[in-house]
């Protein structure tokens, strides 16, 4: 009652306007872009709350320690063991054998300026668990934001991110100066292997 309160105040009084394809009926891997600004937490929580989305997104292991675990844990939040990241695989699973509906939420581009490209662990996630992707998205231009759509992951990387690119194409973030072209490091080293393969002895 508290979050479906708490977003109903957020779009009552924000710049933000709901724009959005409904929300998937199973367990899903929900990408939100452009992430350039800790204010996209916001949004995607008043998004996730309003459509009645259950959200989880994954975290460091020192977001939850000592009094912040509590506050983290229910607001979604997964603590990451970077040592062992197949634990994360290994969880999102047993929550999909529970029955569990749920959207997994990732930042693939990260807030901070330096990135060149998109981190693959969003699509290495939905080829190893068969969870679609949703692309949830913000754009200042319209100052709209939602959910688009959800997509089946192929394996093709190339052929996935295009899909990806094409939508986020008109996006803008937040802050745009930080914002990079959705583009995995994997699509330029297939790239590279397909040349040499082309290349004569």
């Amino acid at each position: 009652m508290i979050r479906r309160l708490l977003a109903r105040a957020f779009w009552s009084f924000s710049k933000w306007n709901l724009v959005t394809e409904p929300a998937p009926n199973r367990p899903t891997i929900l990408v939100g872009a452009p992430h350039t600004s800790n204010w996209d937490f916001v949004v995607m929580l008043a998004i996730a709350w309003r459509m009645r989305v259950d959200v989880h997104w994954l975290g460091k292991h020192s977001l939850f320690t000592g009094w912040r675990g509590p506050i983290m844990r229910g607001l979604g939040g997964i603590p990451v063991d970077r040592s062992d990241p197949s634990k994360i695989v290994t969880e999102v699973v047993d929550r999909m054998r529970d029955g569990e509906v749920f959207a997994l939420v990732i930042t693939p581009d990260g807030t901070r300026g330096g990135h060149t490209h998109w981190k693959s662990g969003f699509h290495r996630i939905a080829m190893a668990t068969g969870m679609p992707v949703t692309l949830g998205y913000l754009d200042t231009t319209t100052h709209t934001t939602g959910l688009g759509p959800t997509l089946e992951m192929t394996g093709d990387i190339a052929a996935d991110m295009d899909r990806i690119r094409e939508f986020y194409a008109d996006k803008r973030g937040i802050r745009p100066h930080l914002q990079i072209t959705p583009r995995l490091r994997e699509e330029d080293s297939a790239g590279d292997d397909r040349e040499g393969e082309a290349e004569p002895n």
